[in-house]
């Protein structure tokens, strides 16, 4: 009966990789590393003090010198949203845009969004913008020609 921790090494290992495959970046690959040397340093006669230095030292090394090489290769590449991807487009001004009565709609992308002024101005109907920040759903706009300027 004494002779069991070989048990809680191989039920770390598994509980590691369940961890591991449950997430969408490697983060307890490490510690699987850690516990099968110490599951192998358990069935060579260590005794437990032994085993969890180990443990800690292998992991420890896993991490220092792999890590960085795997963040290189396993980086989840950053998707813009609908949201960002709008910053810097152009648009046509569908209802007037008149921050004092909360007023405005543009047209982008076949697309109505709520339109405010960025500089406070009154936009016409008809006028095209260019969206400088989103807020929420508001597109902040301002006239075109002025935000080239």
């Amino acid at each position: 009966m004494q002779n069991l921790g070989w048990i809680a090494w191989l039920a770390a290992l598994v509980v590691f990789g369940i961890v591991e495959a449950a997430t969408v970046s490697v983060v307890s690959v490490w510690f699987m590393g850690g516990a099968l040397a110490a599951l192998a340093a358990q069935l060579l006669g260590a005794n437990v003090t032994v085993q969890i230095v180990v443990f800690l030292v292998v992991s420890a090394v896993l991490l220092a010198c792999l890590r960085p090489f795997v963040k290189r290769f396993v980086s989840a590449d950053k998707t813009a949203t609908n949201i960002q991807s709008v910053l810097g487009k152009e648009a046509i001004i569908t209802e007037t845009v008149d921050n004092l009565r909360a007023t405005g709609a543009l047209k982008l992308e076949g697309r109505e969004w709520t339109a405010r002024s960025a500089n406070g101005s009154v936009l016409e109907a008809g006028t095209v913008v260019k969206v400088m920040k989103v807020e929420g759903v508001k597109l902040f706009v301002e006239p075109a020609c002025a935000a080239v300027e």
